[in-house]
């Protein structure tokens, strides 16, 4: 079992040395690494690799947006394009995807609805698309019964988003007060910008003012020490929270 152990550890290692050599690091990088393959990998991973791949991921959507507001309609005949040419589960999923995208909300449910009776219904990237496009298509009860047997199946699948759309569908079929349960253990259990400002808007709707308060403080903390990259791919979600908290005075 030691040995397994060190070579796990080893193995974890390499990998990050690979990082280090494709992404230009600094090569002591990889004396660290191997001098101390558990100690160096747990630092590597907390001061190098999660902060890139949170960059990447941020500039991957900000990369999308912009070929979005360029040419909003190519992902759309794309996703056309391939479904015409190749009917797969795969390919209707990304049709249903871009339908959704572009606000073709009744067409981008009836994609998802197909994709619900095919051989991957059982999907939870599929359930998920299907819950959120029922939500804006102004079917809560449907988007909600999706979500309960999805989080019923897949406990682990991207809790904090299932989470957020099932509050969302709930707050919309008129349920308000289970909708203010699941913000709020999204906000406590992932404390994320998206989470805490859902409990936000929400509580500002409810007229809930001392939990609205305390989100909002939170949330103007966090962007005051924020990356400027960071407070950009969030602009959205921060005008709306201004918005909402001057209607409300």
């Amino acid at each position: 079992m030691p040995i397994f152990g060190l070579g796990l550890h080893l193995i974890v290692a390499i990998c990050f040395a690979i990082h280090v050599v494709r992404t230009g690091r600094q090569l002591y990088w990889l004396a660290i690494l191997f001098m101390f393959p558990l100690l160096g990998s747990i630092v590597y991973f907390g001061a190098v690799f999660l902060p890139h791949a949170r960059i990447e991921r941020g500039l991957r959507k900000t990369s999308a947006a912009i070929r979005q507001t360029l040419d909003p309609g190519r992902e759309m005949r794309e996703a056309r394009t391939a479904f015409d040419l190749a009917p797969t589960a795969h390919n209707q999923m990304r049709l249903a995807a871009a339908l959704f995208d572009a606000g073709e909300y009744a067409l981008a449910v009836e994609q998802y609805d197909a994709c619900l009776k095919g051989p991957f219904a059982g999907d939870a990237e599929i359930g998920l698309g299907a819950a959120r496009a029922k939500l804006a298509n102004k079917q809560p009860q449907a988007a909600i019964t999706l979500l309960l047997a999805l989080r019923a199946k897949h406990p682990g699948f991207r809790p904090e988003q299932v989470g957020l759309v099932l509050a969302g569908a709930l707050d919309e079929a008129g349920r308000a007060e289970e909708a203010g349960a699941e913000y709020e253990l999204a906000a406590q259990r992932f404390s994320s910008v998206e989470t805490r400002a859902a409990l936000a808007l929400w509580a500002l709707a409810q007229g809930r003012r001392a939990l609205a308060e305390r989100e909002l403080k939170a949330l103007d903390h966090a962007r005051k020490h924020m990356p400027g990259h960071t407070r950009d791919l969030h602009q959205d979600l921060f005008r709306r929270l201004d918005a909402a908290r001057a209607s409300m005075g």
